[in-house]
């Protein structure tokens, strides 16, 4: 008897299909249609895709960047409020990139760090919310956010890091970044904040033993990754912000490492953050299809994407 086998597109299709159905079920709940202005009520603008129109204080060349702020203009972060609800109009939630906040000519904002990148290390001046003149700052972005109806709903935040690295002061310099973060996100009203969980670009291998093949230093690495965000969680949970994940790099290129961390951090303030609505694709950046297609880390196939949010959706919420 022949047996045809499923073309890569029928084997594509399937479970994108079974993915949409499982949705499109939980959706037919609520059968009502939504209005204009609930469905604009779950999508928020993004300032990380339009970054290079901002002041920055870097001094490194960047000819994109002048040849975008020469045709549209130069924003700071103060601006964003007023360009969201001119630009996304009835669209009032904002996801805000850390590396956008302060007053680029003020100094006291920013604390000092070194960097390393693709081999390079480099001084960086990250904003430090936790400054007076930090804290006046987030102010005026209260002001300019009550001024125009608009709300920082996420902050989408790269300066925690070594979140899940093997030297313990690394680790605990990160944690405590994120806890100064989480109060200056309380403070402009935030209800969500991404942390980066950290780790090797590309995943460590398994070795060979007698036994079963076994893994324990990426095992060390979830288990400090864990501990990090137990601890990172439990803050948010007393300024009231909630502390995400999201389909990045490091461990969370992989959505199963996700779900480990979630399912071990049990404070209720954890929880993942798939890029979606609030996050990279509300403007077009990059879909989480996208991403987990181009970071293919076995036994995955490039399939990953759907099966990527199968796995992370059960331990998503709405917020």
């Amino acid at each position: 008897m022949a047996v045809q086998c499923p073309t890569v597109t029928q084997m594509s299709e399937t479970p994108r299909r079974a993915f949409l159905s499982g949705s499109s079920l939980l959706l037919s709940v609520n059968a009502r249609p939504l209005t204009e202005k609930e469905k604009l009520s779950r999508i928020a603008s993004n300032c990380w895709p339009i970054r290079q129109l901002f002041k920055s204080r870097s001094t490194r060349p960047n000819q994109q960047a002048d040849d975008m702020k020469k045709k549209y203009g130069t924003l700071t972060m103060l601006d964003f409020p007023q360009f969201t609800k001119d630009t996304f109009p009835g669209v009032y939630h904002m996801d805000l990139f850390s590396g956008l906040f302060g007053d680029t000519a003020d100094d006291s904002m920013y604390a000092k760090s070194e960097m390393t990148f693709n081999g390079a290390t480099r001084q960086v001046f990250e904003f430090d919310p936790s400054q007076p003149s930090s804290k006046k700052w987030l102010d005026k972005l209260n002001a300019k956010m009550a001024a125009t109806g608009t709300k920082c709903h996420h902050i989408s935040n790269n300066a925690p890091r070594d979140i899940c690295d093997p030297d313990p002061a690394k680790r605990r310099a990160g944690i405590d970044v994120a806890k100064k973060w989480l109060d200056g996100a309380a403070q402009i009203g935030a209800k969500t904040m991404r942390v980066n969980s950290g780790g090797p670009r590309i995943a460590p291998n398994s070795v060979v033993t007698t036994d079963y093949p076994k893994n324990d230093e990426l095992a060390g690495y979830l288990t400090r990754c864990i501990e990090s965000f137990k601890e990172m969680a439990d803050h948010g949970g007393k300024v009231g912000v909630k502390v995400t994940l999201e389909n990045h790099w490091g461990l969370t290129a992989n959505p199963m490492n996700i779900r480990i961390i979630v399912d071990e951090v049990t404070a209720p303030s954890a929880r993942p953050r798939p890029t979606s609505a609030t996050g990279n694709t509300s403007t077009g950046s990059t879909t989480a299809w996208q991403r987990w297609r181009r970071t293919p880390t076995p036994p995955y196939t490039p399939n990953t994407g759907i099966a990527g949010r199968k796995t992370i959706s059960p331990a998503a919420f709405v917020s």
